[in-house]
């Protein structure tokens, strides 16, 4: 008896429109923004430290990058701050040469990610293997996780109380209700507590001073001219790449927890306007904030730009008129949400034994690579580098023996037939020379290349190299079987390429 099929569920993206038209969307919406912005703001703080720059900047600088990318950006939901990422890279030009050199770096870098965006450059992600892209995701687990132990070490022992009483509001709530985000009442519950209470526990103020005042627009200090281009121009790359890098894979992985796509060279060149808006009024740059737009969108469930604009107006809030509340908020509160988060983020089921016996050697190594460079260097970018060329070698390698070369002679013996197999190129053709018998074959050789491909102009060169020798035997060679485009390819670079 045939089962009836059930009717296919068909989700339809939530838009702004259709948010502010659900009472229950909205609210996540905002909710999500102002719980993310609460565990925005001690890193953003930190990593201001990091860099050598005015906590308060690196704050005005996050509200501009939230609110900007949340009218330009290409993936909603993504929330783009100050990240440690950027000021890692450019904490050695402030220290070496100056504050004042950060304006003109942060304006060039913004250039050029608006040219790289502009250019449709971003469509290079595609390249991004699997692997690579779990390694990421697992490693930023691992960061995420690693980043919170300092806060939870060596505190007051009634610190370890609201650490412990978080965790209990986090995951006891959701059995009652889902209205509100779990992590949000968690961190307001814990610390109204601590200020009622009057408890002395290390707190956010305690990470940087919040003055409440919002800094002017930022002066030009440096002399425009060939000298400064000079010398912030790595540091300009360097700041362009690192947070394109990071703001990419961050919207392809929020693509994949949506289900849904997203422009990313619209993206790309948001970014280079945002960080050019941010340092005129703010001074620093930024890209997306991975760990707190896993929160945003996995725990938070927000899926419009509303929750991003809610973040940075929220954050205007508290960096104005709440920074006395906000300076109060226990570190140990943030830290057991971001641990959360960091758990929740990790890949678990592509660690798992029955995954990993199945998964292809090489690709558990790529990850594991990736993963660990990370957490090694504490680089996200990095990681991801050292993982996409270690894939690529290891998938040259791979390629380089699917080749095959089937020799078959003529019943009168008078002419010899070579049908090769597989794509040709350097990696693969480099060894196609050593696959044929000059000194036996006889006067005429067919190369019959119709299950081949010619990629590239080593293989031209080799195929060019074969005829050569055949040459030196008194052979003539006779190529058959390209498509159209290898035929042209061929036809083109042939003779062309030296001895």
């Amino acid at each position: 008896m045939a089962t009836a099929e059930r009717p296919r569920v068909i989700r339809t993206p939530v838009t702004v429109l259709s948010a502010l038209r659900s009472p229950q969307q909205l609210s996540r919406e905002v909710l999500a923004g102002m719980v993310t912005t609460l565990a925005l703001v001690p890193e953003v703080i930190s990593f201001s430290i990091v860099a050598g720059v005015d906590p308060m900047v690196s704050l005005v600088a996050s509200i501009v990058l939230a609110v900007t990318m949340s009218f330009l950006g290409g993936r909603p939901g993504v929330i783009t701050a100050a990240a440690g990422s950027v000021a890692l890279v450019i904490a050695p030009l402030v220290h070496s040469h100056g504050v004042q050199y950060v304006l003109p770096t942060v304006i060039l870098a913004g250039v050029i990610q608006i040219v790289f965006g502009l250019a449709g450059l971003a469509r290079l992600m595609r390249f991004i293997p699997r692997s690579v892209m779990i390694g990421f995701v697992n490693a930023l687990g691992v960061l995420i996780f690693m980043a919170q132990v300092p806060h939870v070490l060596n505190v007051p022992w009634l610190a370890y109380a609201l650490f412990a009483l978080t965790f209990a509001i986090i995951f006891i709530l959701p059995r009652f209700t889902n209205v509100i985000p779990s992590p949000l009442v968690a961190i307001v519950a814990v610390t109204a507590i601590v200020i009622i209470a009057h408890l002395a526990v290390p707190n956010v103020a305690d990470e940087g001073p919040l003055t409440g005042k919002l800094p002017g627009l930022t002066p030009f200090l440096v002399p425009l001219d060939l000298a400064t281009l000079q010398l912030i121009l790595p540091t300009a790359l360097s700041v362009a790449f690192v947070g394109l890098m990071e703001t990419l894979l961050t919207a392809k992985l929020v693509d994949d927890i949506t289900d849904t796509r997203s422009p990313k060279g619209r993206e790309s060149w948001a970014l280079g306007v945002s960080n050019i808006l941010a340092g005129f009024y703010g001074g620093i740059a930024g890209c997306a904030m991975i760990g707190q737009t896993v929160l945003n969108v996995k725990t938070g469930r927000a899926r419009t730009r509303i929750s991003t604009l809610v973040a940075g107006v929220f954050l205007l809030a508290l960096v104005t008129g709440l920074s006395s509340v906000m300076g109060q908020i226990p570190m140990v509160a943030l830290a057991a949400v971001m641990m959360v988060v960091a758990v929740t983020t990790v890949d678990w089921h592509s660690v798992k034994p029955s995954t990993l016996k199945r998964m292809p050697l090489p690709e558990t190594i790529v990850m594991g690579v990736t993963v660990a460079v990370v957490v090694l260097t504490g680089n996200l970018a990095y990681g991801v580098v050292v993982g996409v060329v270690l894939a690529m070698v290891l998938f040259a390698r791979r390629v380089a023996h699917v080749i095959s070369v089937d020799r078959t002679v003529a019943d009168d013996g008078g002419t010899v037939r070579y049908e090769v197999t597989g794509p040709l190129f350097f990696g693969s053709s480099n060894d196609l020379v050593d696959q044929f018998s000059y000194a036996e074959d006889p006067a005429s050789v067919t190369v019959d290349l119709s299950r081949a491909q010619i990629w590239d102009a080593s293989t031209v060169a080799a195929l060019d190299s074969i005829e050569a020798k055949y040459k030196d035997h008194g052979a003539t060679v006779t190529i058959v079987g390209l498509d159209e485009r290898s035929a042209g390819f061929h036809r083109r670079l042939t003779g062309q390429l030296g001895a």
